[in-house]
C-alpha cells in the first residue's frame, strides 16, 4: 500500500534532492539507486522512458523492499492513469508527471497514491490545484528559472513546487532556487552525469551526491 501523499510529501522536503534517472541495465539502474542511497537521498524517481522501464523497476522495487526500508521509491514521465495504474500495482511510493492529466491525478485519489504533477504556466497550476496536487514539478525547470518562481509563487501560497531539469549540483544554483521559495529539486543529468554513469565509477558518483547534499544543508 501506497504510504500516502502527506508522508512523501515531507519526504520530499527532508531530503531536498529528488534523483531522476532511467538507464537499459538493471545492474547501472541497482548501483546509481544505491549510490543515492550511500550518499544520504531518501526519494528517488525512476523514470519510465525505456523498454525495459517495468522490469528495472521491478528489480529496483525488489532492492528497496530488501535493503532500504525508508527509501521512497516512484515513478516518473507518467503521462496517462493507465500507465500510473500499472506502476502503482508494482509497488510505486509516488506517480510523477510531466504533464498535469486530470485522470491521472482521479486514479491516483482513489489509491491513496501521491500525484506529482508537471506544470509550466499559471493555468496548469491552477489545474492541478485543482485536482488535488499539493506538490508541483516546475518542468522544465532550465526553461523557467528561480525568477519563475518568485513570480508565481505568491499567487499559490498553498501549493509547494520542484523544479526537475536545469538544476545544477553547485551552491549556487541550489542557493537560487532554494531562495526562490521551492522545498526540493528533481536532479537528472547533471547530478547523475553520463560521463560518470558510463565510467561505472560509483564510489565517485557517491562523493558527488554526498557533496551536492552539503550543499543543501549548508543553506539550513
Amino acid at each position: 500500500m501506497a504510504p500516502g501523499t502527506d508522508v512523501i510529501i515531507a519526504a520530499f522536503e527532508q531530503t531536498g534532492i529528488i534523483p531522476v534517472f532511467y538507464h537499459d541495465d538493471a545492474e547501472v539502474c541497482l548501483q546509481v539507486l544505491q549510490a543515492c542511497y550511500d550518499g544520504g537521498l531518501r526519494v528517488f524517481e525512476f523514470t519510465s522512458r525505456g523498454e525495459n522501464a517495468r522490469k528495472n523497476f521491478a528489480i529496483l522495487r525488489d532492492k528497496k523492499l530488501a535493503a532500504m526500508p525508508d527509501l521512497y521509491l516512484g515513478i516518473g514521465t507518467i503521462k496517462n492513469a493507465a500507465d500510473a495504474a500499472v506502476y502503482a500495482g508494482m509497488g510505486a511510493d509516488f506517480i510523477v508527471c510531466p504533464i498535469t492529466d486530470p485522470e491521472t491525478a482521479a486514479f491516483c485519489k482513489s489509491e491513496n497514491i501521491c500525484w506529482i504533477p508537471g506544470c509550466m504556466t499559471p493555468t496548469e497550476v491552477s489545474v492541478a490545484e485543482k485536482n488535488g496536487a499539493q506538490l508541483v514539478k516546475l518542468f522544465p525547470g532550465n526553461v523557467l528559472g528561480p525568477g519563475y518562481v518568485r513570480a508565481i509563487k505568491p499567487l499559490f501560497p498553498q501549493i509547494k513546487f520542484m523544479p526537475t531539469g536545469g538544476v545544477e549540483p553547485t551552491q549556487v544554483s541550489m542557493d537560487s532556487w532554494f531562495d526562490a521559495g521551492v522545498v526540493c529539486v528533481g536532479m537528472g543529468s547533471n547530478l547523475l552525469s553520463k560521463a560518470l554513469i558510463d565510467s561505472k565509477d560509483w564510489s565517485s558518483l557517491k562523493e558527488k551526491i554526498v557533496q551536492t547534499f552539503a550543499f543543501l544543508k549548508a543553506m539550513k
